[in-house]
């Protein structure tokens, strides 16, 4: 999901470069947050793209030897809660450290969680992965908002800016999978290994280990050419207002105890054997905290003074919030489902040359950079023939097309039914999957990104941008636990079961766009 960064910044951050066009017409500073969120982004989907492979992967394969099940719900609150922590992330950035200080802060516990994922141990895995989830959750919200910062609030050239931004993003996550894929599973690298007389077992660390290389490589640059950025991101003024300071120190405290003192019960609980510590219990406990969140969340905002126009829009809001977070449901499985049916069930070959199954995840972002120009002259041309789809018809069209390419599956998934054993269908399957994927997540995702921005009402914006961020973490929650039955679910039925959640919530909002457009009171 490379393209669902915030643009979101604050309306008091002013821009700080009106004239310098040193980089492409526009302020040198982009330079640097362009190469330093390619690079965290070449880290965050180079691991991806092993993430689940390395824990299915049999432990004389050099993996965990997880079944699916398990791995599925790891991989689910992994990447639910890099999401999930943007929003304490962004918070922090403003009451505490500033957006610049938290990049790097954040790139750092990046790095080192990269570092302790390419040592072989599970304690070394587990850790790995909170420190990247911990890292992304003060990188990912700030960096976007760094962006906004270089520019005026009426500089024209805000807009094409991101658009330069989100090339630095995809190019990343197309580069990743090819390297990092290469040093984990390509056969001539292990023989490499092997012929130095390394152990080929523990390639896949190697791949972990280039995504910390390509953190710190973003991390260096970030140094070298801050000075670009001017006064961009600086440190928050302090708090001229105690209390307000006290409050949000408080807070601050009173947040990580919780944290810690969750994560030290279910330690307990878990070595004392009062409770079960498994893959169901974890995934029920984590179901419910996000019902929980959710529910009390919406309730509290409806809670407050609205005018009857903004609570309009607001229901807009939680509806296109169900929908993105049943969207990244479908769409997020790339790196689960798609991944191991790429993995086990693919013949990954081009020419006669193999390929590591990882690859595959370059797909979406080499599509998002071959269409993502084609969608935006689109939208301009059918918009200057008031052709133009409105906000809700797009979100539909993306449900449906996310659906669909679940069924292009479906018949390769009857063929492997029955078949010998090292049956393989063709790659041209998932090509195809991906690139239907692609349109839909043009259709569904900026445009989500901008209607949130534009519905939301002015004293709430930030909010509204952290509903994006919980729908997508919900999404990738739901997704990691439909990827848990990839090996106890037919998968023809697996994949139907996908189509059929996205195709009716498709359906129930392509019924739903008169009235939803005239909830929406004028914003298309």
């Amino acid at each position: 999901m490379p393209t669902t960064e915030t643009t979101s910044v604050p309306a008091n951050q002013v821009g700080t470069a009106t004239d310098d066009t040193a980089f492409f017409g526009h302020p040198r500073g982009l330079s640097t947050l362009f190469f330093t969120e390619m690079w965290e982004r070449f880290s965050y989907y180079g691991m991806r793209a092993l993430l689940i492979l390395f824990m299915t992967a049999p432990v004389a394969a050099g993996g965990l030897g997880f079944e699916a099940r398990d791995a599925g719900v790891i991989y689910a609150t992994y990447t639910a809660f890099v999401y999930l922590l943007s929003l304490p992330g962004g918070w922090i950035a403003d009451k505490f450290l500033g957006l610049r200080r938290s990049v790097f802060i954040g790139g750092v516990i990046i790095m080192f969680g990269h570092i302790s994922l390419a040592l072989p141990g599970i304690a070394t895995f587990y850790l790995g992965l909170v420190l990247v989830v911990l890292g992304t959750g003060l990188l990912k919200p700030n960096i976007s908002a760094l962006v906004g910062q270089l520019y005026l609030p009426d500089d024209a050239r805000r807009d094409a800016g991101f658009s330069i931004y989100y090339m630095g993003i995809n190019l990343g996550a197309f580069i990743a999978p090819l390297v990092c894929g290469t040093l984990a599973q390509a056969e001539w690298f292990k023989a490499f290994l092997m012929n130095l007389g390394i152990d080929p077992k523990g390639s896949w660390h190697w791949g972990f280990g280039a995504a910390a290389v390509g953190m710190f490589l973003g991390l260096v640059q970030f140094v070298l050419t801050g000075k670009f950025l001017g006064n961009a991101g600086a440190p928050p003024a302090p708090n001229p207002d105690a209390e307000e300071a006290r409050k949000a120190k408080r807070q601050l405290i009173l947040g990580i105890g919780a944290v810690v003192g969750i994560l030290g019960l279910v330690a307990i609980l878990g070595a004392t054997n009062a409770v079960e510590i498994n893959a169901d219990n974890i995934s029920f406990v984590i179901g419910v905290a996000y019902v929980i969140v959710t529910v009390g969340y919406f309730g509290a905002l409806f809670a407050q003074e609205w005018t009857p126009v903004e609570r309009n829009r607001l229901i807009v809001i939680v509806v296109l919030f169900v929908c993105a977070a049943v969207f990244w449901s479908a769409f997020e499985q790339a790196g689960s489902s798609l991944n191991l049916f790429a993995d086990r069930y693919t013949n990954n070959t081009l020419f006669g040359m193999a390929f590591p199954s990882s690859y595959f995840q370059s797909l979406n972002s080499l599509f998002v950079i071959s269409l993502a120009p084609v969608f935006a002259w689109l939208w301009v041309w059918l918009s200057q023939r008031s052709l133009e789809p409105s906000s809700p018809v797009k979100f539909a069209i993306g449900l449906l097309g996310v659906g669909l390419g679940f069924v292009i599956l479906v018949p390769p998934a009857f063929t492997i039914i029955g078949a010998p054993e090292g049956f393989r269908v063709s790659p041209m399957w998932l090509v195809m999957v991906y690139l239907i994927h692609t349109i839909a997540e043009l259709c569904l995702s900026p445009v989500g990104l901008s209607t949130v921005t534009k519905l939301a009402p002015e004293r709430v914006v930030g909010q509204m941008m952290g509903v994006w961020f919980l729908g997508a973490s919900v999404g990738n929650f739901a997704g990691g636990q439909i990827a848990s039955l990839f090996e106890t679910f037919p998968l023809p039925w697996l994949f139907l079961s996908v189509f059929a959640t996205a195709g009716l919530a498709s359906l129930v909002l392509f019924l739903l766009v008169r009235p939803i457009r005239n909830l929406m009171g004028g914003i298309k």
